[in-house]
């Protein structure tokens, strides 16, 4: 099994998939003139801009359920292994997936905006939705949904449930089950709760478990400052250099810093976009916006926080891809990349207190990404379960599927569960990106007209019928409703 896994892995994230990613990144910014570098105001005032309605969540709770499933396991342990297989050159990649995802995501949650519906007094939306309404494809579009439910409902919550179960064994000697059943005990309470609930829980959670995280992260960097240009210098050299010790896995490099920035950041993953069809905005290019921003925060703050303390402190070991090192803390006594690499880092700061710190953030960052996760499984099942007449039964059914999987997942193994989380992304990726490609011009669309109301003095209002975008009947139905409204 481990080895047909493995054989996948290798098909799907192949060197392909990789420049595919960072191609699609390159190809948005070019087109749409960098806006993750012109309109970063832009972004943070979109962040809180707006509110709630009946059926959609606010700007603000639509980025922290999204950052939600961006922060979670992949900013602690998927750091560790980037620089564990790829060395310290992967997070200089990390940060140029994140650099030029932000295009990505973008473009992906603007069309999630454009083509989303309403069901069930809920905004529903996606690459499952805009590949069947922008392209006209239904087929590659149920293919999309099903590659979704079996990725975020069935092989991503056992990396985060195994994470959480792993560190808290190792923290506190909390046997794995009982914390599988905790976790999926609490994440019942939420998600039986529907998006408004996951919405709200994510709201409060994502912000503190974030801010307190980088605090700490800031304290160790303080503590080590003067190692801050040579930690920067590593970081540039190793992703470059053929020369130096680390030029003998530069690929690696490449490979495990795109890898591991997708899976933390999510962006062209095609996950992003569902929450961002959640939220209520006037203008799709709203949305998008506060959307590239959450893939800077994941990135550049978050994952950027714990490559820092693992590199400033040097705990970590990197594999030579022939069963060597090419460097290797002792203290770490061989240790496999992951959490450790983490803990020893803080335990510099605050001595046997690490495990726990870590212990706690990983928590946190691994349950409200479980929220995003069950959030996404939903809509693709509402998706393709749409014409049913009982949804609740559906998706009571994919409630108790995520949480027997929870449950799973914390007593699994480490590799294993890993092994699959990357099947599931990489499939979504390839789907989602050469979607997204298809779809360029509607995609642009939404940042021009956005840019030349504001340049106009407006609160930019989006009309699909302006923009020649067809199957856009939500915000048709809409204008004409407020049409009405300011007539009577």
């Amino acid at each position: 099994m481990a080895q047909f896994i493995d054989f996948l892995n290798g098909i799907i994230w192949s060197k392909a998939l990789v420049y595919l990613c960072l191609g699609a990144g390159i190809y948005f910014s070019f087109l749409m003139k960098f806006p993750q570098v012109r309109l970063v105001k832009d972004m943070v005032t979109q962040l809180f801009s707006g509110g709630d309605s009946d059926s959609g969540v606010s700007s603000f709770q639509s980025f922290a359920m999204a950052l939600g499933g961006r922060v979670g396991t992949g900013n602690i342990a998927g750091v560790a292994s980037a620089i564990g297989f790829g060395g310290p050159g992967a997070v200089f990649w990390m940060w140029a997936i994140a650099f030029l995802g932000a295009g990505s995501a973008y473009v992906e949650a603007a069309l999630a905006q454009v083509w989303k519906e309403e069901m069930d007094g809920q905004y529903r939306g996606g690459p499952q939705y805009y590949i069947e309404k922008g392209i006209g494809n239904k087929p590659f579009a149920v293919v999309f949904a099903i590659s979704a439910i079996v990725a975020v409902g069935i092989f991503l919550p056992g990396i985060q449930a195994n994470s959480i179960a792993s560190a808290m064994n190792n923290a506190f000697g909390v046997p794995t089950m009982v914390s599988g059943l905790v976790v999926a005990t609490a994440l019942a309470g939420v998600i039986f709760g529907g998006v408004k609930r996951i919405g709200k829980v994510a709201e409060i959670l994502v912000p503190f478990m974030a801010i307190a995280y980088i605090i700490i992260a800031l304290i160790i960097i303080a503590m080590n400052l003067g190692k801050v240009p040579a930690v920067f210098a590593l970081i540039f050299t190793n992703a470059f250099s053929t020369k130096a010790a680390f030029g003998a896995i530069i690929g690696q490099a490449i490979m495990w810093g795109v890898k591991r920035g997708i899976y933390s950041n999510e962006a062209g993953q095609g996950t992003g976009p569902m929450a961002a069809a959640a939220a209520e905005v006037s203008h799709p290019a709203k949305q998008g916006l506060v959307q590239a921003f959450s893939v800077y925060v994941d990135t550049l703050f978050v994952c950027s926080a714990t490559a820092f303390m693992i590199l400033i402190t040097g705990m970590y070991n990197t594999y030579d891809g022939a069963g060597g090192y090419i460097h290797e803390n002792p203290l770490l006594n061989g240790a496999e990349p992951g959490p450790v690499f983490t803990q020893s880092a803080v335990d510099t700061l605050i001595p046997g207190l690490g495990s726990m710190f870590v212990a706690v953030a990983l928590l946190f960052f691994a349950f409200t990404t479980l929220l995003a996760y069950y959030y996404y499984a939903e809509s693709n099942v509402a998706y393709l379960a749409k014409n049913m007449k009982n949804h609740k039964l559906v998706f009571n059914a994919t409630r108790i599927g995520m949480l027997v999987m929870v449950v799973v997942g914390s007593i699994n193994s480490a590799g294993t569960v890993w092994a699959l989380g990357d099947v599931g992304v990489g499939v979504m990726a390839w789907l989602n990106i050469v979607a997204i490609i298809i779809l360029t011009k509607p995609g642009i669309a939404t940042l021009k007209d956005y840019e030349e109301q504001k340049a106009q003095g407006l609160d930019p209002v989006f009309d699909p019928r302006k923009l020649g975008i067809k199957n856009a009947d939500l915000w048709v139905r809409k204008l004409e409703e407020n049409k009405k409204k300011k007539v009577s």
